[in-house]
């Protein structure tokens, strides 16, 4: 079976969990046989990992003669229309050169290297929307210029691309949700982001979600008949290096880390007040907030208004071997996330041997036994937690040993084992 799968990053250039799981997954299913992944970002670096894969860059593939069209599914983003000519052009000249010429009147022109290529950032700036239908766009030729069985589409920003690939082939489209706008926007949901996941989701022929949580989103906002919706939930790379392993601290006081975007999901203010509370009942603990995002100063401000700033520590982003170096820092980890469709992060912090407390409002949530559940905004109950775990060594000790062993028995692999089976039904079903 070859699988056609587009996402938007892959380590080791992530801003999140997002590419982790992409990584772990791919993994997972090179190690079943029968299955080989083609694996599609807007851009390419050159040094990411493809011992598991094939590995396009879409800055990489030429457009030039290619014949593009996009249909009526795609007017909330102004995709091109049906019948429209792509005229690549280069530079300022040549585009009112190629404009004085004679074309469809739905012709539309995309700038180019000279080669034909489309420049991706392969970030989420402010041509984020542009970029996103550029991929699609290059995505379809990619359909041509390839074999395989099936599309596989990451979360939003790959759904448009999954949806060219499908036109332009007629094979089966699987989308993976691992978040939906409802969980980063609070419930305050962007209209145009909104639009494509649903357009996305109704397009595909199987949709698999990360967790119940996810998948009842799915199904009740964005109204998906529930047999279309498969929950497979993600796991956790094993550790590598044992030097990992071996960091020591520099300090006597015990180190309380929260590790994520700071934003309003991931529940970063709750972590400061549940910190301040803590603080008033033990001195010998500092707080870790490791991440960035809009919410970082007012995070600042709030920690400094608490009088808690001489406890509590900001790091900005951490990524790679400096996650792992935090964890064997840390005593707990705290994530108290308002809307978590998974949460890969305590996974990787358990494997460390550091005991973790999580939100009922994670999908984490559903799998994890040995992990204290609290309601994200109880902070009350997340201080108590944390103080139970810092003040008695016999309870630390037990989340840890437990929490490893369930942890470790979470694999990519058997994750990979569910996901060729949702690619077989909607092969079948696809054939029907």
């Amino acid at each position: 079976m070859k699988v056609l799968m587009f996402g938007w990053e892959f380590p080791p250039h992530i801003s999140g969990g997002l590419g982790t799981a992409c990584y772990g997954l791919t993994k997972g299913l090179a190690e079943l046989e029968d299955v080989k992944v083609t694996f599609v970002v807007p851009k390419a670096w050159g040094d990411e990992d493809q011992s598991a894969m094939r590995l396009i860059g879409a800055n990489n593939v030429p457009l030039t003669k290619k014949q593009i069209s996009f249909d009526h599914t795609e007017k909330q983003m102004d995709y091109y229309e049906v019948g429209s000519e792509v005229i690549p052009y280069v530079s300022p000249e040549e585009f009112w050169n190629q404009k004085s010429k004679k074309y469809e009147k739905n012709a539309r022109f995309v700038k180019t290297d000279a080669g034909g290529r489309i420049d991706f950032s392969g970030s989420y700036g402010p041509s984020l929307m542009q970029e996103i239908r550029n991929y699609a766009l290059v995505a379809e030729v990619i359909a041509q210029e390839n074999e395989f069985d099936v599309i596989h589409a990451h979360d939003w920003l790959a759904y448009p691309a999954g949806i060219a690939a499908k036109r332009q082939s007629g094979k089966p489209l699987v989308i993976h949700v691992h978040a939906t706008d409802f969980d980063r926007s609070g419930g305050n949901v962007n209209p145009v982001v909104y639009a494509i996941e649903r357009e996305g989701m109704e397009a595909a022929d199987k949709i698999i979600t990360v967790s119940n949580l996810t998948r009842s989103t799915v199904i009740e906002k964005y109204e998906i008949a529930p047999a279309k919706v498969v929950t497979v939930y993600n796991a956790v790379e094993p550790l590598g290096e044992p030097e990992r392993l071996s960091v020591k601290k520099g300090l006597n006081e015990k180190i309380v880390t929260f590790l994520g975007r700071i934003t309003m999901q991931k529940g970063p203010e709750y972590f400061i007040e549940a910190a301040s509370l803590v603080l008033r009942r033990m001195n010998n603990v500092r707080f870790v907030m490791a991440g960035s995002g809009d919410k970082m100063d007012a995070m600042v401000a709030r920690a400094a208004q608490l009088k808690i700033s001489d406890k509590f520590h900001f790091t900005g982003f951490l990524q790679g071997d400096d996650v792992f170096h935090m964890f064997r820092l840390s005593d707990v980890f705290v994530m108290p996330s308002v809307s978590e469709p998974f949460g890969i992060v305590p996974l990787e912090a358990m494997q460390s041997n550091v005991p973790v407390i999580i939100s009922n409002q994670s999908g984490v949530a559903e799998i994890l036994k040995y992990a204290i559940k609290i309601d994200f905004w109880d902070t009350h109950a997340m201080a108590d937690a944390i103080y139970a775990l810092l003040s008695y060594p016999s309870l630390s000790e037990l989340f840890v040993k437990y929490g490893k062993e369930e942890v470790d028995s979470l694999k990519w692999k058997n994750s990979a084992l569910h996901v060729r089976e949702v690619y077989w039904s909607a092969m079948q079903n696809n054939v029907q």
